[in-house]
């Protein structure tokens, strides 16, 4: 009954100081239930199972984010509003895009910005200016090349963050925008804040520095190979309680094998794996991607892991007529090769989506990801070429005629490396081009296309 008192009811002894550990570990004990039953659904036959097991791990993800603005905005939220920071005249520009898109009223803009009313509407009202001194202006940029070439370059840097000057230079150059490196980075104005490198320390004796004689070097394509296991998470490992980290196997991460020519760095192959695969899965793969390919490598590297270094991988070897290497323990650089390829492959690829749990997704997802990176992405090791152009032994795109923008430079003169002729006429407009590898918005494809 309302109008009663309810009893009371006594509280454990000592509960005070173990209810914000007991709330982690609710938490994380909700996170391994829910993800194992994604898992399930991932995997069903009903196309109305892995529907709403997506949505529902699409709305999880988007409550998440809601969250994380929340704490970082109720930090801002303490400072008084005259001591916050103020936005800068293209942030102003952004805010009154997405008040626009929105469809918020100007309360419902100041409320998600931390300002006032009437500071949005005085946005709204000067929206028109013009200048250096205008209250919201575009990010237009000017250097010495004609506005719009700036304006390509930090566009391609909004769209793609993780390229850098060296990677949009050589971008720019396969689509006919020779810009040479120093020129992209002071359109970019980034400092480069990377410590300078370490000197050799005097005390390495010779012997510590003398190369091994073991070490294999690359003349041709499929002459040496790179092979090597990474595991995939699909949010984090860490849990409150021992041995603090979830179990690395499906449905909490998934395990990849590739296989990389170490001549033209293109990914001979993949696959994906719920568990870290054994020695037997390993084999096959390498079977079908020798099978792929049509040749086998004479050289396979690898690290010692127990897939590798037992007696069944090498009598595998032994019968194919390949020699394995395996990479020194703690040898820095021994199978650096794949080691960078991997992180390419997180950083630009799988840690940009929803890592998916069905295993057909993932598969599309990293094989959508490796024809990116051996078609169209250019390589620094390669001098601009894509892993597929050095590989097939074709001219590369940087070699192509190149677009020249600026109006009164004479048709003889040298340009960026490297050095090729201009087509058409000087001072042509340009315009950036931004399309996405089988529509994977984190998989971008770079061109240039000549405007009026």
């Amino acid at each position: 009954m309302p109008d009663q008192a309810l009893p009371d009811i006594p509280v454990p002894f000592g509960w005070p100081k173990n209810v914000k550990s007991a709330v982690l570990h609710v938490v994380s004990l909700a996170h391994y239930a829910i993800t194992c039953a994604r898992g399930w659904a991932a995997n069903s036959i009903n196309a109305r199972v892995r529907l709403s097991s997506d949505n529902n791990r699409l709305n999880q993800d988007n409550q998440l984010l809601r969250e994380e603005i929340r704490i970082k905005d109720a930090r801002i939220a303490k400072l008084e509003p005259r001591r916050r920071p103020h936005y800068p005249a293209t942030e102003r520009m952004a805010i009154l895009e997405l008040k626009a898109a929105r469809g918020w009223s100007l309360a419902q803009a100041a409320k998600a910005f931390l300002v006032e009313d009437d500071t949005i509407g005085t946005w709204l009202k000067r929206i028109d200016e013009d200048g250096s001194s205008a209250l919201a202006q575009l990010r237009e940029p000017v250097n010495k090349f004609p506005d719009f070439v700036r304006y390509i370059v930090q566009r391609l840097k909004t769209v793609c963050p993780t390229l850098g000057k060296v990677k949009i230079a050589q971008i720019l150059a396969r689509a006919g925008l020779h810009l040479g490196i120093t020129t992209v980075g002071r359109m970019l104005k980034a400092k480069d804040k990377k410590a300078p490198p370490s000197k050799p320390d005097s005390t390495v004796t010779a012997e510590d520095s003398k190369p091994s004689e073991r070490v294999v070097t690359a003349k041709r394509p499929n002459h040496v190979w790179h092979v090597d296991l990474t595991a995939v998470p699909l949010g984090g490992f860490w849990v409150p309680w021992l041995p603090f980290a979830l179990p690395q196997r499906w449905p909490f991460c998934w395990w990849l094998a590739v296989a990389v020519d170490h001549f033209s760095r293109r990914v001979m192959g993949v696959a994906v794996f719920r568990k870290p695969p054994d020695c037997q899965q390993v084999v096959a793969f390498l079977a079908k991607t020798i099978r792929q390919a049509g040749t086998p490598p004479k050289y396979l590297i690898c690290d010692k892991g127990t897939q590798f270094w037992c007696k069944r991988f090498k009598r595998w070897c032994k019968r194919r007529k390949i020699r394995p290497r395996f990479g020194a323990v703690g040898q820095y650089g021994s199978i650096a090769i794949i080691e960078r390829f991997i992180r390419t492959l997180k950083d630009e690829g799988l840690r940009r989506i929803l890592v998916p749990l069905n295993h057909r997704k993932m598969r599309a997802e990293a094989d959508a990801i490796i024809a990116w990176y051996n078609t169209c992405r250019p390589h620094t090791a390669l001098g601009g070429r894509t892993p597929e152009e050095r590989y097939g032994r074709v001219a590369s795109a940087c070699r192509r005629p190149r677009w020249e923008p600026k109006p009164n430079w004479p048709s003889d003169s040298s340009c960026a490396s490297p050095q090729v002729k201009a087509r058409g006429k000087q001072g042509v407009n340009l315009q950036l081009v931004v399309d996405f590898h089988q529509g994977r918005q984190h998989l971008p494809v770079i061109t240039l296309k000549q405007v009026a």
